[in-house]
């Protein structure tokens, strides 16, 4: 346990060691409008890409047009850490969205995106229990990876129900069939297709996934999807702590800028924290309004994190004990505090002493 860790000078701008840039080995055309982008990763960062199924990665693309500002997008690993040599993300062509639309018209073999750690707590809790995914359009993209991982590296028995529009739009759809094939007592796929089902609705959801309801649940899609399906789990008697989800955000900051480290002041009021990271306990003042992760950063200590904004889920720990609030959240839902989750990028603290836990 560290008492007294060494305090970076404040206004320090330090480099972001989170960022890397790894070359394209392949670009794979899924379907008309999504391609998955196959990463090669150098033998002296292994370690640093070591992900869990469900993880994602934060890429940055070029700006708009010269002189645009660089843009940072969350796109999840396809890849299963069980199975892949190398790292997969699969990203769907959004209507309006630049980087989405770059990636799927202009990257090709050869090239070199940055990219930041793998990152996110969309991870199974074992690979050794009966799962239910629930998909739709590119939120398959994390789920194929859990489901790979379930199969390949554990027990449990998979149930995914994936929606989409037309026959055509459904990412992985030879990989899935190959997969029922080699897994045919523990994987089934349940195909919903708009134009041939119609819209998924509450009811006829509920009605579908009512014989799964004991399963742990990870859900993944658009808004309007998934807000369907939290109401259908609801009623299909699946408990809120159950039900795992996947939200991404548009980045409004730059997660791959050097870091600046906040001028910090340490005072009589500040409650103390107890934190663990990477295996190492650290005993900090934590001054009242000074968010976690600027405190740990402040002290040398190399947290996760990607967004910084709240955005995101890479920085999500654990309270053990205490208190905090958060100045902002997109990404964690009731079900996640209900757990103990909180952002260490936006958590301050409400108790005088608080113990907090960075799981991975």
């Amino acid at each position: 346990m560290t008492d007294t860790d060494t305090d970076t000078d404040p206004g320090t701008v330090a480099a972001n060691t989170h960022v890397q840039t790894l070359e394209v080995l392949e670009v794979i055309a899924e379907t008309a409008d999504a391609v998955s982008v196959v990463l090669e990763v150098p033998d002296r960062l292994v370690t640093k890409f070591r992900y869990l199924p469900g993880q994602f990665l934060t890429v940055q693309v070029p700006g708009a047009t010269d002189g645009d500002p660089a843009v940072a997008r969350c796109y999840s690993l396809s890849s299963s850490p069980h199975l892949d040599d190398h790292l997969i993300i699969t990203v769907k062509r959004v209507a309006g969205g630049h980087a989405s639309n770059w990636i799927c018209d202009r990257l090709r073999a050869g090239d070199r995106l940055t990219v930041l750690s793998p990152s996110g707590k969309f991870v199974p809790r074992s690979l050794h229990q009966d799962l239910l995914l629930v998909g739709a359009g590119s939120g398959a993209t994390p789920l194929l990876s859990i489901a790979k991982s379930t199969l390949i590296g554990g027990s449990g028995a998979i149930f995914f129900f994936y929606a989409n529009r037309c026959e055509e739009d459904i990412i992985f759809a030879s990989e899935l069939e190959e997969i029922m094939v080699e897994f045919p007592d523990r994987f089934a796929v349940r195909h919903h297709l708009d134009d041939r089902d119609g819209q998924v609705t509450r009811d006829y959801l509920a009605n579908r996934l009512e014989p799964y309801g004991k399963c742990d649940v990870y859900l993944c899609g658009p808004d309007g999807f998934m807000t369907v399906a939290r109401e259908a789990l609801a009623d299909a008697g699946v408990p809120e702590s159950h039900v795992h989800t996947e939200i991404f955000q548009s980045l409004s900051g730059d997660p791959f800028a050097d870091i600046v480290i906040p001028p910090i002041t340490e005072g009589a009021e500040d409650a103390r924290v107890r934190v663990e990271v990477a295996g190492e306990e650290h005993n900090l003042s934590w001054p009242r309004e000074v968010p976690l992760l600027d405190v740990l950063l402040s002290k040398g200590i190399d947290a996760p994190y990607s967004c910084r904004e709240g955005a995101c889920s890479a920085c999500a720990c654990t309270i053990r004990s205490g208190d905090v609030r958060m100045l902002r959240n997109d990404t964690l839902v009731d079900a996640d505090l209900a757990a103990g989750l909180t952002l260490a990028c936006q958590a301050v603290p409400i108790s005088d002493e608080v113990e907090i836990e960075f799981d991975q």
